[in-house]
């Protein structure tokens, strides 16, 4: 794909004397924000910033926000609550991803048009729109600036970044000014891993060349998306876009550290721990292995009927980075073996620092398939192998399939990651 690209500074350069930075917002490039002068620190978000400074941003506009259950102050009140009653903004409508703006359906759901009982508000559904459904929204919602403020999990399958890159087209096509409110990448943003997707592969979990754990913000994505990719989707335009960054948070930091309240970003992602392992453990959504989900662990508990302890032997044998392996038993409440007793395993990190999710995910996906060669399966849907779209092409599963170790898997990888990684060095908001 031809893209345009615009040349930024690293952060910590001189893009911090470039960029338009008024109010704690940065307007169309990124700023170098400082680490937080101690540990445990509650940080301020995004929202918090333009709530401090009146709504300023976007006063005399009609406002729209894309959010969900995680679009929280502090406090544990929903921002879309707290604009409703203030006075110093006029919000008009809401707009849902998946799950839905009050987090009530499950994976692969929404909630519809519907007109939110507690404030009055229309809510509409942008999960699986594309850019011309998506516009046909914000046309109708009426709104002038659009918000987006939902916790993402450091994913490139996790799909609240691509609803808000389908409606960054949208709000682009449509010249309605697109403001993020940016918060912290729970499980740091230390560091890109990862295959990358490729052309060929685009679906609803993954839309532009970017890495499994792709190690950024919302923002910082939204930038990026912005300078790279939209322009060769809306003819040549760009959205109109300002990131409001956290204040305060280091890019080494996971989310335990920011002081802020955990909220259940989607049904099966109860915690901290759970996001950690997500980049890696979802893969096994593309098997016919549980994921864990109808658990109270999911994605750290792996299984299946035809799997024994043998798997957590092998596994603990292998002297996998920061990561332990216990032999556990359970039995599904929903999706895949409902009410059948599972054999597997449930990871234990240790170390954070060097646990690799992605080359996990690998091993795992390769010992399950060695120890179980008759029951083991790769899961079709539509025509597509499901783990081709999670990992961004067939490289994956075409290696595992031809007997490769874990290390030769991340081969197939490296060249596409380093120049990810190059790319991404562009658009760090955070040191």
């Amino acid at each position: 794909m031809d893209v345009q690209r615009r040349t930024f500074l690293a952060a910590g350069t001189a893009a911090a004397a470039t960029a338009m930075v008024s109010g704690g917002m940065v307007s169309g490039g990124v700023a170098s924000v400082a680490a937080p002068a101690e540990s445990h620190r509650r940080l301020r978000t995004g929202f918090a910033a333009l709530a401090a400074d009146r709504y300023r941003a976007v006063a005399g506009k009609k406002v729209g926000i894309l959010a969900n259950p995680t679009s929280v102050t502090a406090e544990l009140q929903h921002e879309v609550d707290v604009m409703h009653t203030s006075p110093d903004i006029n919000l008009v409508a809401v707009f849902g991803p998946e799950h839905g703006f009050r987090g009530t359906a499950q994976a692969g759901g929404s909630e519809g048009f519907y007109t939110d009982e507690k404030t009055g508000l229309p809510v509409y559904d942008l999960y699986a729109k594309d850019a011309a459904g998506a516009a046909e929204l914000i046309t109708k919602s009426g709104i002038e600036v659009m918000l987006f403020d939902i916790q993402d999990v450091g994913a490139r399958f996790y799909t609240y970044i691509w609803t808000m890159y389908i409606a960054m087209q949208a709000a682009a096509r449509l010249g309605v000014p697109f403001i993020v409110l940016d918060r912290p990448n729970p499980i740091s943003g230390k560091r890109a891993e990862g295959p990358v997707l490729r052309t060929g592969y685009e679906s609803g979990v993954g839309l532009a060349p970017i890495a499994q754990r792709h190690g950024m913000t919302v923002g910082e994505l939204a930038t990026m998306f912005n300078a790279e990719f939209l322009p060769a989707l809306t003819g040549g335009k760009k959205v109109e876009l300002s990131v409001t960054p956290v204040e305060g948070w280091h890019r080494h930091d996971y989310y335990e550290k920011t002081g802020l309240p955990w909220v259940l970003p989607s049904p099966n992602m109860p915690t901290v721990d759970c996001a950690t392992v997500y980049s890696g453990l979802c893969m096994f959504e593309g098997t016919n292995l549980s994921a864990g989900r109808g658990t109270t662990k999911p994605f750290e508990t792996i299984g299946a009927p035809f799997i024994d302890y043998h798997w957590s032997e092998v596994l603990n044998a292998s002297g996998l980075p920061g990561v332990s392996f216990r032999e556990c038993y359970f039995v599904p409440t929903f999706n895949k073996f409902v009410n059948q007793t599972c054999g597997g395993v449930e990871l234990h990190v240790t170390d954070r620092d060097v646990f690799d999710p992605i080359r996990t995910g690998v091993e795992m996906l390769i010992t399950a398939k060695t120890l179980a060669p008759k029951d083991f399966q790769w899961v079709i849907n539509g025509g597509t192998y499901w783990l081709d779209l999670l990992t961004g092409s067939d490289l994956v599963r075409s290696a595992i399939d031809a007997g490769k170790t874990a290390e030769q898997v991340g081969n197939v990888w490296r060249a596409d990651l380093a120049r990810f990684e190059k790319l991404r060095a562009h658009y760090l908001i955070y040191r």
